[in-house]
């Protein structure tokens, strides 16, 4: 049996980390929590809306951070890993 999963390091952590002290420091951490709820199961389906909109959204924040982010985000564990990060600086 082949393992398609990607492997998350240490600095791919410390970006999920990042943006869920972004989400909890701007008080969307209940709103960002339920979100995520719902769509984790189409967490590949909303990493490549993502994409799409990239061109447009890389004009406002760092392009390569936010592709990063992109593709940690196709994976279900990492959407998992945000909100237990985010629920663990909320509390």
């Amino acid at each position: 049996m082949i393992d398609n999963s990607i492997a998350t390091t240490q600095s791919d952590k410390q970006l999920i980390s990042n943006l869920a002290q972004k989400i909890v420091r701007h008080g969307m951490a209940v709103p960002a929590i339920f979100f995520l709820e719902m769509v984790k199961y189409m967490s590949f389906i909303g990493s490549q809306l993502m994409v799409f909109f990239g061109p447009v959204i890389t004009a406002f924040v760092q392009s390569e951070s936010y592709y990063t982010l992109t593709h940690l985000l196709e994976e279900r564990q990492n959407v998992e890993f945000l909100m237990l990060e985010i629920e663990r600086m909320e509390a």
